[in-house]
């Protein structure tokens, strides 16, 4: 059988500050959602910038981390696997979810200017 590999590397920033919930003390859940910009031209040669959401996953130290260094406009670079996720609706419909669980981050340094 051949070698198979669900992988992913982004790099952008922060859309909000890390959203971080414990789950029955055990273990520690947070949630990111970070934008990615491409930039293409259009049939004007206009350049188009086109955002893409991820929402990340970050479990248990990796969740402590993303707490306390994940805050809005944040630059990441993130490297992870694609999982997918249904769930209910209130009103019965199914929905359905691509998360990023992360494996490795880190955060761009900042360049200060004078």
């Amino acid at each position: 059988m051949e070698n198979v590999t669900n992988k992913v590397v982004l790099s952008g920033f922060a859309g909000a500050d890390a959203a971080v919930k414990d789950l029955s003390g055990t273990q520690k859940l947070a949630k990111v959602r970070l934008a990615v910009n491409d930039y293409y031209k259009n049939a004007s040669g206009e350049e188009v910038k086109n955002t893409q959401w991820f929402t990340l996953t970050f479990w248990n130290a990796k969740a402590d981390f993303a707490e306390a260094q994940i805050k809005k406009g944040t630059r990441l670079t993130i490297e992870g696997r694609l999982v997918n996720n249904i769930y209910e609706g209130k009103d019965g419909s199914k929905h359905y979810t691509v998360d990023i669980v992360v494996t490795e981050v880190s955060i761009a340094a900042l360049e200060v200017v004078n």
